[in-house]
Formats: structure tokens, C-alpha cells, sequence
């Protein structure tokens, strides 16, 4: 009689590993990026929030993003990097900006962000 085998070889479960562990340190690289990003978007939210229903004027916009950029101390981009624009529709705070993080040996992720909030 054939005796089938089942399972899985060890080398079958030495790759897996590898390619989960590949998988698993990329996303420990990234959480302080999307926890950054979410920071900056928490600022933006936040100032939206406190400027609601009032004309904002621009310059105490840029007061209160840069109380709450104390508070928060978002690393990566500068509060200056935060466009304000206003029209016929309101004002618009909109930050774009690129975090890059070291991966392994001369291999790095790249993360891109943009980020618009309205003031209604």
C-alpha cells in the first residue's frame, strides 16, 4: 500500500515564515508614520473644529495649528508646510508631504500624504 504523506516540509515552512516576517517588519516601520500622519491630521480636524461657523481669518488659524503643533509634536513635516487658502467656498487647510523610512540594508519605504480639510 502508498503511504501519502501530509503536512507541510520544514524548508515549505521556513519560507512562509520569511515571507510573513518580511510582511510583519514592514508594517513595524510604518506604524510611527501613519501614527505621525494621523497627528497631523488630528491638527487640521481640531482647527477646523474650533474655526467652525465663524469668518476665520488665517492668520488665527495659523495660531491655533501652531498651539495644537506644540502639543502634538508631529515629526516629519513643519507646520509651515500647511497651505491655507480661502474662497468663495470657505477656507481649506491642505498639507502634502512625503515620509521615507529605512527598510532594510539601502532599501526604504516611501509613504505618500495629503491631507485637505474644509472649514464650513
Amino acid at each position: 500500500m502508498r503511504q501519502h504523506q501530509q503536512g507541510m516540509t520544514f524548508l515549505g515552512l521556513l519560507c512562509i515564515l520569511a515571507l510573513v516576517g518580511v510582511v510583519v517588519y514592514a508594517g513595524i516601520r510604518l506604524i510611527p508614520v501613519y501614527l505621525n500622519y494621523m497627528k497631523v491630521a488630528r491638527i487640521l480636524e481640531a482647527t477646523a473644529s474650533e474655526t467652525k461657523n465663524d469668518n476665520p481669518d488665517i492668520n488665527a488659524m495659523r495660531n491655533i495649528i501652531s498651539r495644537h503643533w506644540q502639543i502634538d509634536d508631529p515629526t516629519t513635516v513643519n507646520e509651515k508646510d500647511i497651505e491655507i487658502t480661502k474662497d468663495d467656498t470657505g477656507v481649506q487647510m491642505h498639507v502634502v508631504y512625503d515620509d521615507v523610512v529605512p527598510y532594510i540594508a539601502n532599501v526604504s519605504l516611501t509613504v505618500h500624504f495629503d491631507k485637505t480639510v474644509k472649514v464650513q
